[in-house]
């Protein structure tokens, strides 16, 4: 098919129009956090050993930590969605009904079945192996069913660098690369860095007032439900509440 055209303008809109959902939902997973399951999903023999001692510290970290994986899952949604978008304009591509496939789009006589992911360290053995497993899949139904010969896998990766691309069943592109596969512009990578901080500041303000008010609740209940009376946090009763087998 010929490429169809994209413009720094349509990329624009299209990320000023829905990243404010990205500040929308990361605001609403630090609101509907709750300490105390929070603090079973961590592992407290870590805490002890990095000498903490104060119950800010603990619950600072445990709630960066959340919070880090929180937003690498909702960005990471995001980043889907604009790659989808891109090769839409460019390609036609369209997201994919396949068990684990996200995009599929035809180019120069090929259909290409992509999987997204945010970086280039996404997976341990099991999940890479899930991975090639539905690439198999996607591609025996298109050849039984849609009839098309020609199928090739891609792993896209949003950010990052692969120096050796091809893996066998598939291809593995990241960062400048990937985004120039599914556009044909190799300046794209860049072209989608400054609509992203469009209002970021405002929107960060926010999250950051209750992002504090919240490390204040949090460090009050600990204290009240984790520390002695002189403030010496009770490491034994903070494990059982974590790992005993009887709750």
């Amino acid at each position: 098919m010929t490429p169809g055209t994209l413009n720094k303008y349509e990329i624009t809109k299209y990320i000023e129009d829905t990243i404010p959902n990205f500040h929308q939902r990361r605001l609403e997973s630090l609101l509907a956090l709750n300490l105390k399951k929070v603090l079973q999903r961590k592992n407290p023999y870590l805490f002890r050993a990095k000498n903490i001692n104060t119950a800010s510290e603990l619950v600072k970290g445990i709630l960066d930590a959340y919070l880090s994986s929180q937003e690498e899952t909702i960005f990471g949604g995001f980043l889907e969605g604009l790659a989808i978008f891109i090769c839409s304009k460019v390609y036609g591509g369209w997201k994919s009904s396949a068990e684990g496939i996200d995009l599929e789009f035809d180019k120069d006589g090929t259909r290409y079945i992509v999987t997204i992911k945010s970086g280039p360290n996404w997976g341990n053995s099991g999940q890479i192996s899930k991975m090639k497993e539905n690439f198999r899949k996607a591609r025996r139904i298109l050849r039984t069913s849609a009839g098309v010969t020609n199928v090739e896998a891609v792993n896209g990766c949003c950010y990052g660098r692969e120096n050796s691309p091809e893996k066998g069943e598939y291809l593995k592109l990241c960062g400048e690369c990937f985004w120039t596969f599914i556009s044909g512009r190799t300046s794209l990578y860049m072209d989608i860095i400054k609509p992203l901080g469009n209002r970021a500041k405002e929107k960060n303000e926010e999250f950051l007032m209750e992002y504090g008010k919240a490390v204040n609740r949090f460090v009050r209940q600990f204290i009240d439900e984790f520390c002695s009376e002189d403030g010496l946090i009770l490491w034994d009763k903070l494990l059982k509440f974590n790992s005993s087998a009887t709750a």
